[in-house]
């Protein structure tokens, strides 16, 4: 029987648009949806706005997968440019270099305040709490309470929308991973008599915090994935933009998908597969799915942190040096300012800035339902509340918003996700779920394309060769061993979760 692709995929992010050119270096018959009736790349998508470029949260290419690396390449020979890290977060009125420069805190935090933190870390080390359940246990535990609360707490709580005291332990354990004070201390020093750095190569244990220099797009990441888009259709794939899946419907007895979507003009489209490859947000295609999974209200329980971003555009050249600046001020709802010129100069026009304030929400509250006019206000008065810019720079303001950016994990969320992934494989063989929301996993960009590129060779090879639930955090894959599956196995990219209430 005939069908209108062999592999049906959901989604034109960096996942979804990997999956597809892999796919596609084998088999034309690989048909992509996007939602979006413009962008390709999701939430790494580079818009336009007039001779303005930016970046949807700012995505470093920083990978260990040598296979990840390679494959940036492959899809943008010629394109990437070097660029040095540079950030700082902005406390009490004054700016920190990131990662830290011991002088410059000293300096910032004057003897009073270093020598308190010093204490509070000492206390902390005699007296740890033991058992940390929380962010807050594990980063006292780890820095001090006075360090907590100085440049942990308020952006943590910004980007997540709930107390440092509810986020888990676990959470901070993965994200922090192999820093400690002492480290922190000790590479703060050679910085500060390092005028800049040695290498770009980043070794196997350098800490991903301590990363010095990365990899960029010269136009933005969108420029990837436009050009992945392009030798997907050159090879006879199909990229359908303005399209939303309605229903997804599974022949057990022809095991054939049939795909019903709606077009941006509210027209009905259908269409047959053979495999579905899914990186739409687990919720959402939980409950197009028909017959209807017995793991719905599962799916109905997990919950998103959304985001937006205030693009101001700046009648002034080298506003300050920095990729991006945290901002660890509760006076302020931004919670990260974006430099788009300091990514890459062909992002900007000569003479002018790009700045993207980072505001994280959830979409029932009052700061996404904003106005675009009065989100732009807004933005004007906190940049200018932070003393990086004055409201009368800026010339220009647009916002865009991003809906579930990033899954949120709460007490249930294990138990929903185990359930959910029984009942999709044993009732839908051929439908995979890949990337960040396909899988409802905090990761990076690296590893949603190493789901991606795992599926893809699963599909090809007419069985489920590779797990793709367990490649770990850094995307790394080895072809050495016995098995080059287990090469991507470990554990999981965490993202805050509730502490478990119901815990002893």
């Amino acid at each position: 029987m005939s069908t209108d692709a062999e592999v049906f995929v959901i989604g034109a992010g960096p996942a979804g648009l990997t999956a597809a050119y892999c796919l596609t270096k084998e088999t034309s018959g690989v048909v992509v949806i996007e939602k979006d009736p413009q962008y390709v790349g999701g939430i790494s998508r580079t818009v336009r706005r007039g001779n303005f470029l930016f970046d949807i949260g700012g995505h470093r290419f920083f990978s260990k997968s040598k296979e990840v690396v390679d494959l940036w390449h492959e899809i943008l020979p010629n394109d990437f440019i070097t660029r040095r890290r540079l950030s700082r977060i902005y406390y009490a009125g004054k700016y920190y270099s990131y990662p830290l420069s011991a002088f410059e805190a000293l300096r910032n935090l004057g003897i009073f305040t270093s020598t308190v933190c010093v204490l509070s870390y000492a206390f902390a080390k005699l007296f740890p709490i033991a058992s940390p359940r929380s962010f807050h246990d594990w980063v006292r535990n780890r820095f001090g309470e006075r360090l907590f609360q100085i440049f942990f707490r308020t952006y943590t709580e910004k980007v997540w929308g709930m107390s440092c005291d509810e986020i888990s332990a676990d959470w901070a354990a993965q994200r922090i991973k192999g820093l400690d004070l002492r480290v922190a201390v000790v590479n703060a020093l050679k910085r500060s008599f390092r005028r800049k750095p040695k290498s770009d190569a980043v070794g196997r244990d350098t800490v991903k915090t301590l990363i010095e220099t990365f990899q960029y797009p010269r136009k933005g990441p969108g420029m990837m994935w436009d050009a992945a888009a392009a030798k997907i259709i050159e090879r006879g794939g199909q990229i359908l933009m303005g399209r939303e899946l309605t229903q997804l419907a599974y022949d057990d007895i022809k095991r054939l998908w049939r795909i019903e979507v709606t077009t941006a003009d509210g027209r009905r489209e259908n269409y047959t597969a053979r495999q579905v490859v899914s990186s739409a947000p687990v919720r959402e295609l939980v409950q197009k799915l028909s017959p209807k999974p017995i793991s719905l209200l599962h799916a109905r329980a997990l919950r998103y942190r959304d985001f937006l971003t205030v693009a101001l555009m700046v009648d002034k050249p080298d506003v300050f040096a920095d990729n991006w600046i945290y901002i660890h001020d509760p006076s302020v709802q931004v919670g990260r300012v974006q430099n788009f010129c300091s990514w890459s100069p062909e992002m900007v026009p000569a003479g002018m800035t790009c700045l993207g304030l980072e505001y994280f929400c959830f979409e029932d509250d009052g700061l996404w339902s904003m106005s675009d006019e009065d989100l732009v206000a807004l933005a004007k008065r906190e940049i200018a509340k932070v003393g990086l810019v004055s409201a009368s720079d800026v010339v220009d303001g647009c916002v865009v918003r991003q809906p579930k950016a990033y899954p949120v994990y709460d007490d249930d969320y294990r138990e929903h996700m185990a359930m959910i992934r029984r009942d999709l494989e044993q009732t839908y063989p051929t439908l995979h779920m890949i990337g960040r929301n396909g899988m409802h996993k905090y990761n990076n960009q690296d590893h949603a394309m190493m789901t991606a590129m795992l599926t893809a060779r699963n599909i090809l090879a007419g069985e489920r060769i590779y797990d793709v639930w367990e490649v770990n955090e850094d995307a790394e894959y080895h072809e050495a061993g016995e098995s080059s599956a287990q090469a991507a196995l470990a554990s999981e990219r965490l993202v805050p979760r509730r502490v478990n209430s119901r815990a002893a």
